[in-house]
């Protein structure tokens, strides 16, 4: 007689799991406006990033392609993108982001960008968008409601889907957490991601990104500031607390650049399907 009592895999509710995995998770999201003064400092870290050089030897591109990428930002992916596909459509909740998009586009000589300002929860078929080619969200999967969302991006994607989700700790740094005091709690990473895709039915390619551990910041004023993007209501005293954190991970400093060496490098889970 079989024990009734037993659980297995299909027992499981990954959604209420990621759900109490974002209660309690230690940090806060940022919302539009919050990105929007990010924009600048943004587009100028990630403009010659080793994370846009892993991500593009994985995409299956070719010049009569369509990419819709979900999260764009200041356009990391969707400006050397576009200079390899026949079109890009580029969504992202932050005016701010589309803004410095547009304008790095005009300088490239890149006029094959098609910037539409929504989120993940609004009607994307309302706002004009079409399935494309390729569906991307690199970065981007810190929604609510992740089931909807990854159905979504399938039902908007005619050949492919890549999506990168974190790894533990990453993009936070834990140790600077810890010298302020703070609590910190990982949240949900890739693992709910690729299980809720299991659950629907959809088994992904999974391919780890890991990215060097030195970041090169113009200015410690500069690196104060990326750092404090990750506290929520930060203090005067906690600012002076985290300088002396950045400053004991220095390696290099030259009167227009610091570099500094975190504990262990950031790594992101490229995950992705054929249609």
């Amino acid at each position: 007689m079989t024990n009734q009592t037993l659980k297995t895999y299909n027992d499981i509710n990954w959604a209420q799991l990621r759900a109490n995995a974002l209660e309690a998770k230690g940090w806060k999201d940022k919302g539009p406006k919050e990105w929007d003064k990010k924009a600048e400092s943004f587009a100028g870290r990630n403009k010659n990033a080793t994370y846009i050089d892993l991500v593009l030897a994985q995409l299956p591109l070719d010049p009569s392609m369509s990419v819709l990428d979900i999260g764009s930002g200041p356009g990391t992916l969707a400006l050397p993108i576009a200079k390899m596909v026949k079109s890009v459509s580029a969504v992202d909740f932050s005016r701010g982001m589309l803004d410095a998009l547009k304008q790095f586009a005009q300088e490239q000589n890149i006029d094959n960008v098609t910037c539409v300002q929504c989120a993940w929860e609004d009607d994307w078929r309302d706002k004009g968008l079409l399935p494309h080619d390729i569906a991307i969200a690199s970065r981007s999967m810190g929604v609510k409601d992740l089931e909807p969302a990854l159905k979504k991006i399938n039902n908007f994607a005619k050949q492919y889907v890549f999506l990168s989700d974190r790894i533990g700790a990453t993009p936070f740094d834990q140790g600077a957490f810890k010298a302020l005091g703070r609590p910190f709690t990982l949240g949900p990473d890739y693992i709910y991601t690729l299980n809720t895709l299991y659950t629907m039915g959809i088994h992904p390619n999974v391919t780890v990104l890991e990215l060097e551990p030195e970041v090169t910041y113009p200015s410690m004023d500069e690196a104060i500031s990326s750092f404090s993007w990750m506290f929520h209501g930060i203090t005067a005293d906690e600012l002076i607390t985290l300088k002396h954190y950045i400053q004991s991970k220095i390696i290099s400093s030259e009167p227009d650049a610091i570099t500094i060496r975190k504990d262990s490098p950031p790594r992101w889970a490229l995950i992705w399907w054929k249609k």
